[in-house]
């Protein structure tokens, strides 16, 4: 049987994943899988940056707001899904392209996810009511103390990751770490992880650029539609949740914008410590011409 393969393009925000991802397909005839998680949302069409409607009608996309920010979805619910989406595309491709930058959503699809055992539900329920009444920074301080590995790997400005690690330490008595990095799954298909990168500069930049043009294409309009359903988690994500804080009359609008801003690029710094960690990645600089990318994949398919 001939050696499937599936070509991940990782890398910061703003980078230009999307414009490869679309120029790799239409090479080798194949369709795109979406691994960026707040992609999945068919309400944030603005604030997370989709593929364009030419760009979408160019190559089938997957997993793109196929959900809504009311649904209960997880990284295991896309991991199923994607591995019985590429089974099927499998059948009539030899390569399949996957883009995003979501470091946990990835690794799901690519390695496996790690197993944690079921934790009663009252944990979780308790440390969300702690989360209210005592705020981000009291459950930080308490998983600084059971795990400070988890304190310092983990996005430890979003709630969801810091609960999801407390009530793995609380509910097993051991910590969240310990369950990491055990033996993957084994896929049946080839994995190629292409990295696109910048110096600094140049990504926070981009990022910059980036949060102007959303904003010019009516993100601020967009997230006041939303203002009654901002308690979905979904919506506790950059771009969304500081405009909220505007909307609510906590800050001015320039203040928002450049919180957002400056959250987006430290989002693209713990992307990229994620994805540096991935020795087999190949990286290339965002300038990096198509065709260059695709005869260094043709090398990779002889080997």
């Amino acid at each position: 049987m001939k050696i499937k393969y599936l070509i991940s393009i990782v890398g910061p925000t703003a980078i230009g994943k999307t414009a490869l991802s679309i120029k790799l397909a239409k090479y080798f005839k194949t369709e795109i899988i979406s691994a960026d998680s707040r992609q999945f949302y068919k309400e944030m069409k603005i604030g997370t940056a989709v593929p364009s409607s030419e760009e979408l009608s160019q190559i089938k996309h997957h997993f793109i707001h196929h959900k809504s920010i009311e649904d209960n979805y997880n990284v295991g619910a896309f991991e199923k899904e994607v591995i019985q989406r590429l089974d099927s595309l499998f059948k009539t491709h030899n390569v399949v392209v996957m883009v995003g930058g979501s470091g946990l959503y990835i690794d799901a699809v690519t390695k496996g996810l790690d197993y944690f055992p079921e934790i009663d539900a009252s944990v979780r329920e308790g440390l969300n009511k702690r989360l209210k009444t005592e705020g981000l920074h009291s459950l930080q301080n308490q998983l600084k103390e059971l795990d400070i590995d988890s304190y310092n790997k983990i996005a430890i400005d979003n709630p969801h990751r810091v609960i999801r690690a407390l009530e793995i330490c609380i509910g097993t008595g051991k910590t969240y770490s310990s369950f990491l990095n055990k033996e993957k799954v084994k896929r049946n298909f080839n994995v190629i992880t292409i990295g696109l990168t910048a110096d600094r500069e140049t990504i926070y930049n981009r990022i910059n650029k980036r949060v102007d043009i959303l904003l010019h294409n009516g993100l601020l309009n967009e997230v006041k539609g939303l203002k009654t359903k901002q308690h979905f988690n979904a919506l506790n994500t950059v771009g969304y949740k500081e405009l909220f804080k505007h909307l609510n009359g906590e800050w001015t609008l320039d203040l928002a914008i450049s919180e957002t801003k400056k959250n987006t690029r430290r989002f693209a710094k713990r992307q990229l410590t994620w994805f540096k960690k991935d020795k087999s990645i190949l990286w290339f600089d965002h300038t990096t011409d198509s065709t260059t990318i695709i005869e260094k994949l043709k090398n990779k398919f002889k080997t």
